[in-house]
């Protein structure tokens, strides 16, 4: 019985399972008040000097090693590390008098609006404050509802206290850079004591009129009235502290890792910009102190704290403009804005763009033989950059060879590491030695090889596809090459570009980039599920040319097209002929049903239907241009394929079917042989455009002239309308505007006009119509600009403007509104442009440059967010630490 109770005594408690890792609810930034400085700092600074005779940091200066070591030859006395190290540690000034926090000037501005500057209660009625109030508290309003809220509060605020009486002023910037005016003088205008005080000195020449009721509210006043702020009120304005952290009271010393000091010869240091201007500041607090204690004049105390105001804005920006009688320095101290915003700041210049290591780029080339999972790097690259690769049981004797081989021959190794951390320099060792000494756990730098992950990025990086990981495959030449597919994500061309290599150096790092960044898993933007990476330009042109209802193959050709799509390695099943007798014949679909389904074994059933650019009737009866594409269980029953089946940018493609119903590997895989396919082909069957496709036809140059004729006497019975005021005006049009939206549209379809008939005239071998017809390049607009009529030129979507008084050259009569006046190009480039037309089509072309050029210039003003919010100096350790 003893026993049983002795158990049950003992039983364990049941297992509750953990509830998992705790979540983050919010983030709240505040700024660093006085207290909290003094209790994260080591030591308090105070001296302005920094080394005594002995080339030692004086203790309590701004070189204090309490706060690390400040070059290479001193250690950490709070850590005792050395240089390398020592992270640094943070120190603290105290102020004689507070200042402004410079930015958050315009913050502390309008608290002061709102705040009554003798109780510092919020000035609203009651009802309203407590209206304002709970619409705050509403958890479901956002950040930005809450900031617009906050500035009703302040447009609500009134001049009279309704708490205590009292009548407040207007609260402005002083004409000075740092200080905050209370002007009470209109209202102090409408009281009975001014007229008294008007009528007693009215024998002065001062009139009343230029003496004014201002306060100026100094750092200490303010300082007094938000401490006196109640946190409801605080609430009110949407702050997320306290409000008297906007004043600073103690500064922050940044620790010497942020501001080395570098020993030169003849025992002079070179001093960092930040120490030199706590230096300053130092100084000028010490006189302030002194001015304090001394019962000199008002005056001079006065202009000394503004001095130490100006000196600690410019501490943390150096914009800020200082008094007028202090010569400004030869060269301007950095403050810790200017480190982080701007091209060379920490975001721009550190940490979004940084130079690393194992880093290449060069030109690029396309290969369509690649996979698009694939980049071709030269073996003089892969001979510089390396992967440390670990030595274990199953790749020691692959290293050993390559430590034999150095770092001249390739596959060869660069270095030898130990478990200890000594590196070999195979360059300058014996390498048969070094490779007879190899053990487990060494780490090798060998040469890339093929298969190693690499990052592939092009500049601009605008969205995450610009840098992508692929796997190496080392070639000869001098060029990083990869398949065409792959340039649209990088928006990359082959006319001299050049982009840029990483090398992942750890395996972990190796697996992210192949699983978060691998091309095959980012075929689809995810900007609107869009397929990205898809066939272009060539492989669009030899496509629609295959799938053309009248090729034919033999047995012979078929088979050797079956081949150019594979790599050897993958089986390929020959369909049942097209055609039997008198001989069997393959036509150029089945040729694409071989390709998305190669061999009968494959699982991949694909079913699509969808409507290229020549697609002119209803698909019940189909389409005389074989512009309905139809796929079914993979064999292509009909259409031309183009790049509406083929190309990027629609979700009902082939590749965004292959991708949707089975995986990336289908769709990429697919891609690869359409790739290797297309490029050969087209190699072989040949395609190039010269003068004979853009020569116009005798019945293309007489329809051309007979509509242009046409179109112009139109338009001058347009204009005679005008002239005789017997235009009918178009609704919310006066009767010239009228008059250039008629001409303007019956110019416009003229152009159209001549393109059709351009396009009908050409023969279905034209190099420029198939281009056009399957998507690859061009359209009909760019093959009637080159063969019948370039047409009317726009700038800001109107007819050319006047450049000359009433007229748009030199050339034409005053006020002359006829089409070849304003900016209408009748001749084709082939015909040639003659002089007036050739001045106005530059006209139209400069426009979209202006307008790039535009868009580039507003980027460049846009501030980074992170930029923008320490802009407003949250926290001194946000600035310090980067």
């Amino acid at each position: 019985m003893a026993m049983v109770e002795d158990r049950m005594q003992f039983t364990k408690e049941p297992y509750i399972e953990d509830v998992g890792p705790r979540k983050i609810k919010s983030v709240n930034f505040s700024m660093f008040s006085g207290d909290e400085m003094r209790n994260a700092a080591h030591c308090q600074v105070w001296s302005a000097n920094l080394y005594n005779a002995n080339q030692k940091p004086i203790e309590n200066g701004l070189l204090d090693s309490r706060l690390g070591p400040a070059n290479m030859s001193s250690t950490c006395a709070t850590c005792h590390g050395d240089y390398t190290s020592c992270p640094g540690h943070f120190g603290y000034l105290n102020l004689v008098l507070p200042v402004y926090n410079v930015g958050y000037f315009p913050s502390i501005i309008n608290i002061l609006k709102s705040i009554c500057k003798s109780c510092a209660r919020i000035l609203l009625p009651e009802k309203d404050r407590r209206d304002f109030l709970k619409k705050m508290r509403n958890p479901k309003m956002e950040v930005l509802q809450k900031n617009g809220l906050a500035k009703q509060v302040i447009k609500k605020c009134k001049l009279t206290c309704c708490r205590c009486g009292y009548v407040n002023g207007t609260v402005k910037k002083a004409s000075s850079m740092l200080g905050i005016i209370h002007d009470r003088s209109k209202i102090v205008e409408g009281d009975g004591t001014w007229k008294e005080c008007s009528a007693a000195i009215s024998h002065v020449k001062e009139s009343m009129a230029s003496f004014h009721v201002v306060h100026v509210l100094n750092p200490i006043r303010v300082l007094t009235l938000f401490k006196k702020m109640l946190d409801e009120d605080c609430e009110l304005l949407y702050l997320s502290d306290r409000p008297e952290k906007l004043i600073i009271t103690d500064i922050p010393v940044p620790p010497m890792a942020v501001r080395p000091s570098v020993l030169v010869n003849g025992g002079q240091s070179n001093e960092n910009d930040v120490t030199s201007k706590l230096k300053t500041i130092i100084q000028v607090n010490a006189t302030v102190r002194q001015d304090l204690q001394c019962t000199g004049p008002k005056l001079l105390c006065l202009k000394d704290w503004d001095l130490l105001q100006t000196e600690v804005a410019q501490y943390i920006n150096s914009d800020i403009r200082g008094n007028p009688q202090n010569q400004p320095p030869s060269r301007p101290l950095q403050g810790f804005v200017q480190r982080i915003q701007g091209k060379q700041g920490r975001f721009r210049g550190n940490l979004s763009g940084k130079r690393v290591e194992f880093t290449g780029r060069t030109v690029i080339s396309p290969d369509p033989n690649l996979k698009i999972t694939e980049v071709a790097i030269p073996i003089l690259m892969a001979q510089i950059l390396t992967y440390p690769e670990r030595v274990s049981n199953h790749n020691i004797e692959k290293l050993r060879q390559c430590v034999r081989n150095g770092p001249e021959k390739y596959p060869g190794a660069n270095y030898i590491g130990d478990p200890s951390g000594t590196m070999i320099n195979l360059r300058f060792a014996s390498k048969k030695r070094a490779a007879d000494e190899l053990k487990y756990g060494h780490i090798v730098d060998r040469h890339l090889e093929d298969g190693d992950i690499v990052l592939f990025n092009r500049q601009p990086s605008l969205h995450r596809m610009s840098i992508m990981s692929h796997r190496a495959r080392i070639m000869p030449w001098r060029t990083l090459r990869f398949n065409e597919s792959v340039c649209n994500p990088y928006n990359a061309d082959f006319d001299g570009d050049e982009m840029n290599m990483h090398v992942p150096q750890t395996e972990e790092a190796r697996t992210e980039a192949l699983t978060l960044m691998g091309v095959q898993n980012n075929l689809c933007t995810p900007k609107n599920g869009e397929i990205l990476v898809a066939s272009t330009q060539d492989f669009l042109t030899s496509s629609f040319l295959i799938t053309r209802k009248d090729t034919f193959y033999d047995r012979a050709a078929f088979s050797l097209m079956c081949s150019y799509m594979g790599d050897g390695m993958e089986p390929i099943d020959l369909p049942t002929p097209a055609l039997i007798k008198p001989i069997e014949l393959w036509t150029g679909k089945q040729l694409f049903s071989v390709l998305v389904r190669p061999y009968a074994h494959m699982k991949v059933y694909l079913n699509l239907t969808t409507k290229e650019k020549n697609y002119c009737k209803p698909e019940e009866t189909m389409c005389q241009n074989d512009g309905y594409v139809y796929f079914r269980n993979s064999e292509l029953i009909c259409g031309q394929l183009g790049k509406v089946t083929l190309g990027n940018g629609n979700k009902d493609g082939l590749f965004s079917i292959l991708l949707r119903d089975y995986n990336a590997h289908a769709a990429a895989s697919c891609m690869n042989r359409l790739a290797k396919l297309s490029a050969r082909w087209i190699g072989n069957h040949g395609f190039s455009i010269g003068i004979d496709d853009v020569q116009p036809g005798h019945t293309l140059n007489t329809e051309k002239d007979e509509k242009i004729y046409s179109v112009y006497k139109a338009c001058d019975d347009i204009i005679e309308e005008y002239n005789q005021n017997k235009l009918n005006l178009l609704p919310g049009c006066d009767s010239a505007k009228t008059l250039e939206a008629r001409v303007l549209k019956a110019l416009n379809d003229l152009r159209d006009a001549t393109a059709k008939v351009c396009m009908k005239e050409l023969h279905w071998r034209n190099s420029p119509l198939i281009m056009s017809q399957c998507g690859s390049k061009g359209s009909p607009m760019n093959i009637s600009q080159m063969i019948a009529c370039v047409g009317q030129q726009n700038v800001n979507g109107q007819r050319a403007p006047n450049g000359f008084i009433d007229r748009s050259l030199p050339h034409f009569p005053k006020k002359s509104k006829i089409p070849a006046a304003r900016g209408f190009v009748a001749n084709s480039f082939y015909s040639g442009l003659t002089a007036t037309e050739f001045f106005f089509h530059t006209m139209g072309g400069r426009e979209g440059l202006v307008d790039t050029a535009v868009w580039l210039i507003l980027l460049s003003f846009i501030p980074f967010p992170y930029v923008q919010f320490l802009y407003h100096f949250s926290s001194f350790t946000f600035f310090f630490f980067l």
